[in-house]
């Protein structure tokens, strides 16, 4: 296996794990030799993880210098973890200076985005590699598995239901996403990982979508409504009661990466929920079709007591039902993205941390299909991801790895959802020349 050299542009709290990949387990695949950032101290940051880990210290640039660090560093692949906005110029910019991209969720934010990077794409010859890490999941593993045997028939519809709670839900009307020009919204930054699961689940495309939404509980209109009255502009040093409020102290990893570097670029990672920058939805409902028939009514909740997702996918054999609790109540204790880091289990607890998978045939009873989980985050699904980014894809008939035409599928009915949240009216994806066929 040859070496590839790797830069990474993005040096927010997402590149740890890639570093950590690269300085570690896959550091004979993997040579981080350069690291990008507008923000320095946060690119020196990882930088001295990889010496820690006992790597060669990676150059350090800025994003406008991308091409001349592919040239001059030789660079195989760049990794993406940069805002979500910043997908479409960092990704194409990097194929056409000749180098491959492995990019993290989601591949852009807009329609203008989506072209840019097929045009890349098809220009350069190069690749892309999705990190859709919500693949390799075990739990959804085994319900692709389920629907590709045929188990349930041919797919007539699915009901997806995911709710964020006040912990982790809360934390992106803290960051950079509460602006929907720099996320697309939770209907792009968030769902897209959903709705790849489903065009992934049932092997279609969204052809049609239909949006309802809108902002109902953070931001000033809604704490004003509920009489919470004056609160401060950020977290950090402010009230320890609030369980809205954070403070990057509590944190080693937010001071040191966040708090630590705010004298760069002024970014404040601990902004008050309820402060009237914010612009994007907490509550989200769509209804999506697709072009072999089945359609998806989808909703997202920002703001539950609880956290986790519900899936029902109907079909003409039967059906298949996808419970799973990440979370079951909010704590002070917990952590900002439980998905990735499952909780221990409470007896006590009457929604205790738990996934099940059922599937009932028609005039059949229902039987639970075991979910086998391995070490590590998403159940073990983190180190299968990476060693198929570092080391390469086996033989998989599931087809798990994912590339920029599902990047493309999943923010498709993100996009179109948001064309209908500002429109009133159903929105076809095809109108949206995503392809750039004009």
């Amino acid at each position: 296996m040859v070496q590839r050299r790797y830069g990474l542009v993005g040096c927010g709290s997402r590149a740890r794990m890639y570093v950590d990949a690269m300085t570690g387990a896959h550091a004979a695949d993997a040579a981080l030799v350069a690291l990008g950032d507008t923000n320095p101290g946060r690119a020196q940051f990882h930088r001295d993880a990889a010496v820690a880990a006992g790597a060669q210290a990676p150059r350090l640039f800025h994003p406008d210098e991308l091409e001349r660090v592919i040239a001059d560093e030789r660079l195989d692949r760049v990794v993406v973890t940069s805002p979500d906005h910043t997908h479409a110029d960092l990704v194409s910019r990097s194929l056409l200076a000749g180098a491959d991209v492995v990019v993290e969720k989601p591949l852009t934010t807009d329609a203008d985005g989506a072209r840019r990077i097929v045009d890349a794409v098809r220009r350069s010859g190069r690749s892309v590699v999705m990190t859709f890490n919500y693949r390799y999941s075990p739990r959804n593993t085994a319900l692709k598995r389920v629907i590709a045997s045929g188990g349930i028939g041919t797919v007539t519809s699915v009901h997806f239901e995911w709710v964020l709670d006040t912990k982790h839900g809360a934390d992106y009307f803290r960051r950079w996403h509460r602006r929907k020009e720099n996320s697309g919204g939770l209907l792009v930054h968030k769902a897209s990982h959903h709705f790849d699961l489903v065009n992934w689940w049932i092997d279609d495309e969204p052809r049609r979508v239909f949006a309802s939404g809108g902002l109902r509980f953070y931001g000033p209109k809604n704490a004003a409504t509920r009489g919470l009255g004056p609160r401060p502009a950020r977290g950090t040093g402010g009230d320890a009661t609030d369980p809205f409020q954070l403070d990057l102290r509590s944190d080693e990893l937010l001071q040191e990466l966040y708090l630590g570097n705010e004298q760069h670029d002024g970014y404040l990672r601990d902004q008050d929920v309820f402060s009237g920058e914010i612009d994007i939805e907490d509550n989200l409902s769509l209804v999506v079709d697709y072009a072999g028939g089945p359609s998806m009514s989808y909703s997202l909740n920002a703001h539950a007591p609880w956290e986790g997702y519900t899936v029902a996918v109907n079909g003409t054999a039967g059906r298949a039902e996808l419970t799973v609790v990440e979370r079951g109540a909010v704590t002070a204790e917990a952590w900002l993205d439980p998905s990735a880091v499952p909780e221990a289990r409470d007896e006590r607890d009457e929604r205790p941390v738990s996934e099940r998978l059922l599937v009932q045939e028609h005039w059949g009873t229902a039987r639970e299909v075991p979910i086998e989980n391995g070490e590590g985050g998403h159940g073990g699904g983190d180190v299968k991801l990476l060693r198929d980014v570092f080391v390469g894809p086996g033989e998989d008939p599931l087809g798990t790895p994912a590339d920029y035409t599902d990047g493309v599928r999943a923010v498709a009915v993100g996009i179109a959802g948001n064309a209908s949240l500002a429109s009133g009216q159903p929105v076809a994806v095809e109108q949206l020349d995503l392809w750039g066929r004009g």
